[in-house]
């Protein structure tokens, strides 16, 4: 669709609309204030003192070793010219640790545990077995980073990962983050609670706003622009109490150093501003994923820059600011018109929304549009996108380096400071992979290469939270690295602070995945979590299943030694949920040969096999935290403050890791998760109902009618998104003990039919 109604600006008629705009907010704002003052809540952006660098670091280690933070001494020093700087050293048998920020005196703390104690934090198992005593640093270590800036979060996370967590949850992030460097997180947190007031300020009743807000398993999609209303309508209290939730977020990050990104206006707008200014222009977007079409604001209009001003401005007045605002028009849906002129428009309009309340504004923009759609974004037209900002006024992030880099093919953003970043997991789905081979070879590329422009930073902007430990720790490493090392011997030396020691059954495994699952970008996924089909399935990994098998039974060679650690036992408990995953199609093939040749009882035996698979899988699965379903309702379930409430966000949570949307979403399984309670509750039950239909089709001979059985699935998932059966929140079972059975009793399916090895 273009804009019938755009006419091409000049500079000079651009600045008079600039300028209309200022004068427009400056006397809507006088007429707005009273009312604003009857219904707003007063702002409390941090009513305490800031905390000092080093006590917030202090907090974290006291938080992290509890039995041992004594043992440490913590000093700030000067920034260094080059940036961010942390030492090390021993002194009277202690550890001083030194950082010009907190940021950087965790920086060194984690250093030290990984370089020193070997020992590693993660998201997925912790193994911190500290010697005593400490080990002694014999000469001081001085540590500068080549990298202003270090990314986290992508909008997406919000969602898939982060939509119910509170602050116990949020603190741990937290401190995770600064553990490793990142200085530079998204916190778009109670965003909400900015348009809620801004709706009021424009005159909007509080109705036609939730109308306009999406439910909360889904509101990035709502911040970027895709979607309306979906999973609504949004509660005050929700909004209330994740406004307190951001300020919370806020004031921890900035006490370590960091430098939060908060929101900036897109130009989605509500619906509602049609009635409210008629003879402003708003335009409907293309559909994003069949739904809905939402309204933007033509930039080319004086509205545009005014209610990005408003934004700002009843953000800065809640949250406060640091100055860096990300915005992301147009993130998968492309711009209504190809005309640069337009572009030019658009992406002054949007820098202006943010300077106009802050001089001081920067505009972050994901460089996910250009991924998304190369054959809109051609050369001029981004760089009328990238050029409508001052050079230091717009800092972009190149989301998926390891795959689908985007510096070197836009000659490094035309000029714009940019921040190499990793995707790494789509929809916080469960996958054994991780590019490590791409994302050495293009990092060692931008580092080195005279055409890598303003490189400043680096990232992990993944979608959801990742089970690949590795890919974090090796991303966050190079931090403080000026050259990428080699991988093999990085990869070692990981595996030594992954278990606390070298264990050569153990080492022989992480080869076998690092040549394996870790040398592949993109997720893997399983049929089994896929709608039910009787057409012929393969794994589609590029490397054989047999490996993973048998990287598995490596692991649990050293179970005597390794088996009480917590990361040994989630990486025994992925790696065996990855062989099996993969080995799904070995069981499906049966059941597809008994369907071609009408045999209902060879149907009847395949399908108890491979249902037997799936119930074995959430057996595995139950033994750990983060592969559990009742968690993740649980967390949602909690911000309820009575039963509809509770009903809606449960809702949201189901939908969000199912169908994604109505009955007939293209996005279904999108967010796939390979929990327990997903494998009982949802993909079993879901291939009983196929299995059942197709030997009722077989014992009677009739035809077996796909669409009306798909039809009556799309009916059931749908009838799932809204039930309230509950399933285990804590971990129950042996993980080594069934990870055991399992490998023996499904290594059948990582065998050639004559018996030998596959993969060898």
């Amino acid at each position: 669709m273009r804009l019938s109604t755009v006419s091409r600006p000049r500079d000079e008629v651009f600045v008079k609309a600039l300028l209309k705009a200022a004068l427009l907010l400056a006397a809507f704002a006088c007429l707005a204030g009273a009312q604003a003052q009857q219904t707003r809540p007063e702002a409390r952006v941090d009513p305490a003192e800031p905390q000092p660098p080093q006590a917030a670091a202090r907090g974290l280690l006291e938080r992290l070793l509890p039995g041992r933070a004594k043992q440490f001494a913590l000093e700030i020093i000067p920034r260094d010219p080059a940036g961010d700087v942390f030492e090390i050293e021993s002194r009277e048998g202690r550890v001083v640790l030194r950082g010009n920020n907190g940021v950087a005196l965790a920086s060194a703390l984690n250093w030290y545990l990984k370089y020193y104690c070997h020992c590693q934090v993660s998201w997925c198992g912790s193994q911190l077995r500290l010697p005593s005593p400490l080990p002694s640093v014999s000469e001081k270590v001085r540590l500068v980073t080549p990298f202003r800036y270090r990314y986290c979060f992508n909008y997406c996370a919000f969602s898939y990962s982060l939509a119910w967590w509170d602050w116990p949850q949020w603190e741990r992030m937290i401190d995770w983050m600064a553990l490793h460097g990142i200085n530079l997180p998204l916190a778009v947190t109670g965003q909400e609670a900015v348009w809620r007031n801004l709706g009021r300020d424009l005159g909007l009743s509080d109705a036609r706003m939730k109308e306009f807000l999406v439910g909360p398993g889904f509101l990035p999609f709502g911040w970027m622009g895709c979607i309306d209303g979906w999973g609504g309508p949004l509660p005050d209290s929700w909004i209330d109490r994740h406004a307190e939730l951001e300020r919370k977020i806020l004031a921890r990050e900035r006490a370590l150093g960091m430098t939060p990104v908060l929101q900036g206006f897109t130009g989605h707008a509500p619906a509602a501003l049609t009635n409210r200014f008629p003879e402003a222009r708003l335009q409907r977007l293309p559909q994003w994923c069949n739904f809905p079409a939402t309204w933007f604001v033509d930039p080319q209009d004086p509205l545009f820059v005014k209610l990005g001003g408003m934004f700002v401005a009843e953000q800065t007045r809640l949250f406060g600011s640091d100055h860096l605002y990300a915005a992301d028009t147009f993130i998968e849906m492309p711009p209504p018109s190809r005309d640069t002129n337009f572009l030019v428009a658009m992406g002054k309009s949007v820098y202006e929304g943010m300077r106009v309340a802050d001089p001081d504004a920067v505009w972050v923009l994901q460089g996910w549009l250009f991924v998304n759609a190369p054959q809109f974004w051609q050369p001029p037209q981004a760089r009328a996108l990238l050029g409508a900002a001052p050079d230091d006024r717009l800092l972009a992030l190149d989301l998926y380096c390891e795959n689908t880099p985007v510096w070197s093919k836009t000659e490094a953003f035309y000029g714009k400071p940019w921040v190499w970043c990793v995707i790494q997991n789509f929809g916080g789905t469960v996958s054994l992979h991780g590019g490590l081979p791409q994302m050495a070879e293009d990092l060692s590329k931008a580092l080195t290469s005279p055409q890598r422009g303003r490189l400043s930073g680096l990232g992990l902007i993944f979608e959801g939270r990742d089970y690949n430990p590795v890919v974090q720790d090796f991303v966050t490493d190079m931090t403080w690295r000026r050259a990428v090392p080699n991988l093999d011997d990085w990869g070692r030396e990981f595996v030594h602070r992954r278990y606390g020691e070298f264990r050569p059954a153990t080492e022989e495994a992480w080869r076998i995945l690092r040549q394996t699952a870790y040398a592949q970008a993109g997720r893997s996924d399983t049929l089994l979590c896929a709608r039910p089909s009787s057409a012929p399935a393969s794994d589609g990994r590029p490397y054989k299943p047999a490996l993973l098998f048998e990287a598995a039974e490596k692991l649990l060679v050293d179970a005597p030694a390794l088996g009480k650690l917590d990361t040994y036992q989630f990486d025994l408990v992925n790696v065996t949920r990855e062989a099996l995953a993969a080995a799904a199609p070995r069981l499906q093939g049966p059941v597809a040969d008994a369907i071609g040749a009408k045999d209902a009882a060879a149907l009847g035996r395949a399908g108890k096999d491979l249902l037997e698979l799936i119930g074995d899988l959430d057996d595995l699965l139950a033994t750990r935290e983060e592969f559990l379903l009742g968690r993740w309702l649980g967390d949602a379930k909690r911000w309820a403050a009575n039963e509809s409430e509770r009903r809606l966000y449960e809702f949201n949570a189901r939908n969000l890791i199912t169908l994604w949307g109505p009955r007939d979403s293209v996005l279904h399984e999108y967010a796939t998760r390979q929990w327990s309670g997903m494998f009982n509750g949802f993909y079993g039950p879901r291939w009983k109902r196929f299995l059942e239909a197709q030997c009722a089709a077989l014992e009677t001979k009739q035809p077996f009618d796909a669409a009306a059985f798909d039809a009556s699935l799309r009916g059931w998932e749908e009838g799932w998104c809204h039930q309230t059966e509950t399933y285990p929140t804590a971990p129950r079972g042996n993980a080594i003990t069934i990870a055991r059975r399992l490998l023996a009793k499904y290594q059948r399916l990582a065998e050639t039919q004559d018996g030998s090895k596959r993969g060898r």
